[in-house]
C-alpha cells in the first residue's frame, strides 16, 4: 500500500470499544471506511465520513453485500469471554471463517485479523514470541486459536494476525469500570500474590497504529504481538494509578491459591464477572515481545502502562460513568459485580 494512498475499508465490530477507535484511526489517514456490526454505532460518538452497515459477521450474504468494492477488511468483531460458550465459537471461530471467505469472493486485498495473547496461555518463560506453542484457556482462547488456524489456512485473500495484550482507552469500561468504580470510591483493590509480577498492557491508539502498519507492511501469512514497551509491576503499574487518583485507595494482598478457588466458584455459579483467564493470570508475569512487530511493521507503542492506565481513569471520571449506567457483556458497558458489591462495601 502506497502511504497516501485511499482505499476502502470494512471493520468488522466496528461499534465497539476497538472497532470506534480504530474507524477513527483510519479516517484521520484518510481512508474510506465501513464499520460492520450488528450492535448500533454508538450516536454519541459518530464519525465524519464512517459509513455504518448493520449486519452479522456469521452472514456470508449480508459480508457479501458490504465488502462490494473493499480493500481492506479489519476484523475485530468477537463475542467476548462472558458469552456462552456456543456463541463464542459461533462468532469468532465460524464468523471468522466465513468473513474470509467472503472477503476471498468479493477480491478483498487483505484481512487483518485482531487476535489476542489468550492463545498462548500461561506459558512459563517471558517474554513471549511469536513461536510460543499455543495452549488457550477456555472457549475464548479455544476459539480464537481455531480462527486464527482459518486465517492461515486462508485461500484467496491474504491475512495478517495482531495479538494485542489487553488494551485499554477512553470508552472501554468492563472489567476495567470495577476497578476504576472501587478507586474512586477509595476501596482497598485486592491484588493475588505479592504484586511482584509483570503485567503488559497497551493503550488501544497504539493498537490502531499497529493495525494500520500491518495492513502496509506486514507480510502475509505472519503475526505479530503488541503490547506496551513500557510497564514494570502490578504494584508499580497500579500504585502509580492509586497515587493519581489520590482517593485513599490502596493495594491489599490476597493469598492466590484460596482466593482463585472462590473467584472459581463464583464465576461458576455466575455471581462474579472475573471469569478464569483474569483471575487465573492476575499473579503470573504475562508480557510478549514487540521486537518482530518493531522490526517488521516500523510500529512503536507510544504509551507506558502507567499511561494508559491513568488517561483510562481521567477518562472514565469525565465520561466513562454515564457509559457505566448501561449493563452488558461488551467493553464499552459496565459489567455486573454480582457478588463482588458486597465484597466492595468490605474494602
Amino acid at each position: 500500500m502506497a502511504v497516501g494512498a485511499q482505499f476502502r475499508w470494512l471493520v468488522t465490530g466496528g461499534s465497539g470499544f476497538l472497532g470506534v477507535h480504530l474507524c477513527r484511526s483510519l479516517r484521520a489517514r484518510g481512508q474510506e471506511v465501513t464499520a460492520y456490526d450488528i450492535a448500533d454505532f454508538p450516536a454519541d460518538e459518530k464519525i465524519d465520513g464512517v459509513g455504518v452497515i448493520a449486519g452479522d459477521v456469521r452472514d456470508g450474504d449480508a459480508l457479501g453485500r458490504a465488502l462490494a468494492g473493499v480493500d481492506y477488511v479489519v476484523h475485530a468483531a468477537a463475542a467476548l469471554a462472558l458469552a456462552a460458550p456456543e456463541e463464542i465459537a459461533s462468532v469468532n471461530a465460524e464468523g471468522t471463517k466465513t468473513v474470509l471467505e467472503a472477503a476471498a469472493r468479493a477480491g478483498v486485498k487483505r484481512v487483518v485479523y485482531i487476535g489476542t495473547t489468550a492463545v498462548y496461555g500461561m506459558p512459563r518463560f517471558h517474554p513471549i514470541g511469536e513461536d510460543a506453542p499455543l495452549d488457550p484457556m477456555g472457549p475464548y482462547g479455544i476459539a480464537k486459536a481455531r480462527a486464527e488456524q482459518y486465517c492461515v489456512d486462508a485461500k484467496g485473500v491474504e491475512t495478517v494476525r495482531i495479538r494485542p495484550k489487553s488494551f485499554i482507552g477512553s470508552g472501554r469500561l468492563g472489567i476495567f469500570q470495577i476497578l476504576f468504580d472501587w478507586i474512586e470510591s477509595g476501596k482497598k483493590i485486592p491484588v493475588l500474590g505479592n504484586g511482584e509480577n509483570r503485567f503488559q498492557l497497551m493503550e488501544v491508539r497504539d493498537l490502531a497504529d499497529a493495525v494500520w502498519l500491518a495492513a502496509l507492511n506486514g507480510r502475509p501469512g505472519e503475526v505479530y504481538n503488541v503490547g506496551a514497551a513500557e510497564f514494570g509491576t502490578v504494584n508499580q503499574d497500579l500504585g502509580a494509578l492509586l497515587e493519581h487518583a489520590g482517593t485513599g485507595s490502596r493495594i491489599l494482598h490476597l493469598p492466590s491459591r484460596p482466593t482463585k478457588a472462590i473467584l472459581a466458584a463464583l464465576s461458576a455459579m455466575r455471581l462474579s464477572p472475573v471469569y478464569r483467564w483474569v483471575y487465573d493470570t492476575a499473579d503470573q508475569d504475562s508480557f510478549v515481545s514487540t521486537e518482530k512487530a518493531q522490526r517488521e511493521l516500523g510500529w512503536r507503542p507510544q504509551f507506558s502502562n502507567r499511561q494508559a492506565m491513568i488517561a483510562t481513569y481521567d477518562w472514565y471520571l469525565r465520561e466513562g460513568k454515564r457509559m457505566a449506567q448501561m449493563t452488558g457483556t461488551s467493553h464499552r458497558v459496565a459489567w455486573k459485580q454480582g457478588a463482588l458489591r458486597l465484597v466492595k462495601a468490605l474494602m
